[in-house]
């Protein structure tokens, strides 16, 4: 069985999404940066260890990911996973984890990398949002896809609506990619690209506004 640590930052939604899948791994820990995150509270209702290291008592981002990166090798994960993980991370502890630390972003990538996403989506006045789960490189936001979701913008949307659309679909789409990890049926090939082994993709499509 695959073992995972699960780093947060706020109220632990994905978390939440991906203990309430019943995935095939062990969760370690959860770790936060921040002591007053939500889904720290979760994890320790779910009898998961947790642990809590505060960037702001680190003098910059090399110091703190090398102390970030010692506590989370106590615990051998096979994967780290980001789960609403605020901070960027430095090249070197992304190389530490190289195809073993994925993130969820509110998004399709390569879109709107960053913050503000569904903002911007809006504002581009898009027809199509969504949201992707991805291996993490030192590019912020641009790693190998592993798995997206599509909504549909719709014409009366606001920020929070939309957000609320995407936010469903990353709790359907993160549990299923751990799951995929876990059955080590994702590979990462050496030009960039993800490859799902023994899954067929059907051609549906999202159009929308909707045809007539």
């Amino acid at each position: 069985m695959k073992n995972i640590v699960i780093l947060i930052s706020g109220r632990g939604s994905n978390l939440q999404a991906l203990l309430d899948a019943g995935l095939p791994c062990r969760i370690a820990a959860v770790i936060s940066n921040r002591a007053d995150a939500g889904g720290l509270k979760i994890a320790q209702a779910h009898g998961i260890p947790t642990a809590v290291i505060e960037h702001r008592d680190y003098a910059d981002r090399d110091s703190f990911d090398a102390a970030l990166a010692r506590l989370i090798d106590t615990f051998h994960p096979d994967f780290v996973i980001l789960a609403g993980f605020m901070r960027i991370l430095t090249a070197g502890f992304v190389t530490r984890y190289r195809g073993r630390l994925v993130n969820i972003h509110p998004s399709l990538l390569p879109a709107y990398g960053g913050l503000h996403t569904h903002a911007r989506a809006l504002q581009d006045g898009v027809r199509i949002h969504g949201c992707t789960v991805h291996f993490v490189t030192a590019d912020l936001d641009h790693g190998p896809i592993i798995i997206q979701a599509a909504v549909p913008v719709l014409c009366d949307d606001t920020e929070q609506t939309l957000a609320a659309r995407v936010l469903h679909e990353e709790h359907r789409i993160y549990p299923q990619a751990i799951r995929w990890l876990c059955a080590d049926l994702i590979e990462l090939r050496d030009d960039g690209r993800v490859r799902l082994r023994h899954h067929k993709q059907s051609g549906f499509a999202l159009i929308s506004p909707s045809l007539e």
